[in-house]
């Protein structure tokens, strides 16, 4: 069972509200993951944006979390960047308002945290890494692209199975904003919204 705040949350969220031409975007995804659960495989999906701080933590954390949701079994999502730098802190911040919860493991520059969902899954490992880092897959999985600037910069991905763009704009934009807090939470929920439609398709 997810927590009742992170399950009203998902509940909330319209579909309708994603373009043809973001619709569009999400079908080889959509279509990977339906092929895996055919087959029986497991599903192991790497985000990977240029410095796993922001969008590729969002859509991992959310990958897990709506795969959760909709019981489909045997999915493991990662994230990664080009460089390796930090969570950022609004990142977190903003998952903490929507009822994630974040236990620190290991502190300094780059902290390591258990981020819980659930009180039944297996809570996500988040910090930040290079893509092909050791707690990765290495063979069997599929990239999904969340920056341009990574997906242009990263013109092969040894043992990658399919190689998805999934772009969204970078929140980093409204750092030290007045609009900081508010972006934040518009770019969270556009990715729990377009991965709540991804899963909602698989059979």
């Amino acid at each position: 069972m997810l927590f009742h705040q992170i399950k009203e949350t998902i509940n909330a969220l319209d579909t309708s509200t994603i373009s043809k031409e973001r619709k569009e975007m999400l079908e080889p995804l959509i279509n990977y993951i339906q092929n895996k659960v055919e087959i029986g495989e497991d599903i192991n999906l790497n985000f990977i944006c240029t410095h796993n701080s922001r969008r590729s933590h969002l859509t991992q954390i959310w990958a897990q979390t709506l795969s959760a949701f909709f019981k489909i079994k045997k999915v493991y999502c990662y994230s990664g960047g080009t460089e390796a730098t930090a969570l950022y802190t609004s990142v977190k911040e903003t998952l903490e308002t929507i009822g994630f919860k974040f236990e620190i493991t290991s502190d300094g520059k780059n902290p390591i945290y258990q981020i819980f969902f659930s009180d039944e899954e297996q809570p996500i490992v988040g910090f930040s890494k290079k893509y092909d880092h050791i707690n990765n897959p290495s063979s069997s999985f599929a990239a999904i692209m969340t920056c341009s600037h990574a997906d242009e910069n990263c013109p092969f991905i040894i043992g990658v199975e399919k190689r998805i763009p999934i772009t969204y704009e970078d929140p980093k934009a409204y750092d030290n904003t007045p609009q900081e807090n508010e972006k934040y939470k518009e770019r969270c929920l556009q990715i729990a919204t377009e991965l709540y439609f991804v899963f909602s398709k698989i059979n």
